[in-house]
């Protein structure tokens, strides 16, 4: 278990399995993950001052995280 908050564990508790077959099969889905990870990493290394980066800056992190999230809400809607 991860020390990051907002993981796609926690963001989507019961959904892995769902997840793991859509990432296997789709790319573009793979792809969507791995950018969600990136962006988390980000905000997080951000928010424990690892590397600190503007608030600004840090807002859009967020919101992209938020869309990031968005796209795989769909993705998975569209494939349960």
């Amino acid at each position: 278990m991860s020390n990051t908050p907002h993981t796609l564990g926690d963001e989507f508790p019961g959904q892995m399995d769902q997840i793991h077959a859509l990432k296997v099969s789709n790319a573009r889905f793979a792809k969507l993950l791995l950018e969600y990870d990136a962006v988390n990493d980000e905000i997080h290394r951000a928010e424990t001052n690892i590397a600190p980066v503007s608030q600004d800056q840090e807002t859009e992190l967020r919101k992209q995280r938020l869309a990031i999230k968005d796209e795989i809400v769909q993705a998975l809607a569209e494939n349960g």
